[in-house]
């Protein structure tokens, strides 16, 4: 089997309708106050639980509320107001409250993830492991505590503040569900418990899991070092980031060389599960994040050299001249979300580098590059210090990972460390900013889960 595929997964007709209602009909943030009847639909055999896992659907689908806050494009005064979308005009220019609507999307993503990975893991304590089924039980549960915990991940990126070590364990995180209890209160943790179930969940997972999965939709072992480490650098504990970005690139770590692209032209010129793809996943694209509508800042677009193929692979050209973002390794317009193997080259050379290791990190740095440049063209990187060295790597990794949703857990953390990066948008002949560690980096709560739950705001 091709690995790249997706594996033609199917659902077992006895409990997917029961769950697909649950989740999508009556609408998952139910689950903070109402219980349905789940005896209609219980997953019985390590079959039906991995089938549930293969619904892949609810667990690589992502919130695209940070990317549309994170400043990489702007919308025109025209676009902005065509918006069917208020929740998503005031996002774009960061207002206070009322960024989602009723029975929020990207809060549905959140919590149909979680709801579904606690499913299996509850389904799991039903079965007994044995020596025969041994390797299938195990993945199975690797499998969920991995989607667990790379969702949770994401949603931290949206609705907490950055971690802060002094402040961790009194900021406000996320809701840490572990059950499928419907009658359980809803509370917040703190920002510093949020990690750290992250952080068990895939600690636990790895050794579970394979090398080398099934399908690239399923998790593996490389998809969980990424995430750790992806997770490490949010936090700033840039030692053990890079620790788990060369454990993942020690067994995955292919790049794809740009050069080998035969039609830069099209639409969208990478396949979906291409090469570089650890662990898939996807934002919703909206109006907003169109290709014509979403124009990437210019400055950013010039920032690319001549001779640098992301300039023609991943921007196309609109009718007024500004450029939209088309490198999306999704194959298609929903912008790319999930783990490659070019993230975990730019975290390792971020890290070598706020470790001293200079040589070593422009050696990631250059191993990147040579692979978008045009053949021969490519001249490599040096410095002599941290500080030139972080230069060079952050804009890389701004330039590498445009439309990714990472943007804006990098300036939540890069403000930590004194970048003093404040974001700019005119709308209505106002200028609307963002300043540096702003409590409007952790977006409200939609206001219809506060209204049933009762837990805490975020401070505004």
């Amino acid at each position: 089997m091709n690995l790249r595929n997706k594996t033609n997964f199917k659902m077992y007709s006895f409990f997917y309708s029961a769950f697909f209602f649950l989740f999508l009909i009556s609408g998952c943030e139910k689950f903070l106050n109402e219980k349905p009847d789940k005896s209609l639909a219980i997953p019985s055999t390590l079959k039906d639980l991995q089938a549930l896992l293969d619904y892949h659907a609810a667990y690589t689908s992502d919130p695209n509320t940070g990317e549309i806050s994170s400043g990489d494009f702007y919308l025109t005064q025209a676009d902005w107001a065509s918006l069917s979308s208020e929740q998503h005009r005031r996002v774009y220019i960061w207002e206070k409250d009322y960024l989602f609507e009723i029975n929020s999307v990207d809060w549905k993503t959140f919590s149909t993830a979680v709801y579904h990975s606690n499913s299996v893991l509850e389904g799991l304590e039903t079965i007994k492991r044995t020596e025969t089924n041994a390797d299938q039980y195990d993945n199975i549960k690797g499998q969920a505590l991995f989607f667990r915990a790379k969702n949770v991940l994401r949603a931290s990126f949206i609705w907490t503040l950055a971690y802060d070590e002094q402040t961790a364990s009194n900021d406000l995180g996320l809701p840490l569900r572990q059950n499928t209890d419907f009658n359980e209160i809803s509370v917040r943790s703190s920002v510093r418990d949020t990690y750290s179930q992250i952080i068990s969940d895939l600690k636990i997972a790895i050794p579970l899991l394979p090398i080398k999965p099934l399908s690239y939709i399923r998790a593996s072992r490389p998809a969980a070092y990424a995430c750790l480490s992806r997770t490490y650098l949010a936090m700033r504990k840039y030692t053990e980031a890079g620790l788990y970005a060369d454990s993942c690139l020690q067994v995955f770590s292919e790049l794809i060389d740009y050069n080998t692209l035969a039609n830069s032209s099209a639409t969208y010129p990478f396949i979906e599960l291409n090469k570089e793809v650890i662990s898939h996943g996807s934002t919703t694209v909206g109006q907003i994040l169109n290709l014509t509508r979403a124009k990437v800042v210019d400055e950013l677009y010039q920032s690319y050299n001549t001779f640098d193929l992301r300039k023609t692979l991943f921007f196309s050209t609109n009718a007024d001249g500004s450029h939209g973002f088309k490198g999306r390794y999704t194959g298609g317009a929903s912008p790319f979300s999930g783990l490659a193997t070019d993230e975990i080259y730019l975290i390792r050379a971020e890290c070598f580098a706020r470790a001293g290791q200079i040589n070593n990190a422009m050696a990631d740095l250059n191993t990147l590059l040579i692979n978008r440049w045009t053949k021969g063209k490519f001249i490599p990187y040096s410095a002599t210090n941290e500080e030139e060295a972080l230069v060079l790597i952050l804009t890389e990794r701004r330039k590498e990972l445009l439309f990714r949703g990472l943007r804006w857990a990098d300036l939540k953390r890069l403000n930590k460390e004194g970048a003093g990066i404040t974001l700019k948008r005119t709308i209505n002949n106002l200028e609307h900013d963002l300043p540096p560690n702003d409590l409007r980096y952790a977006l409200p709560l939609p206001e219809d889960i506060i209204s049933m739950s009762s837990m805490q705001q975020n401070p505004r």
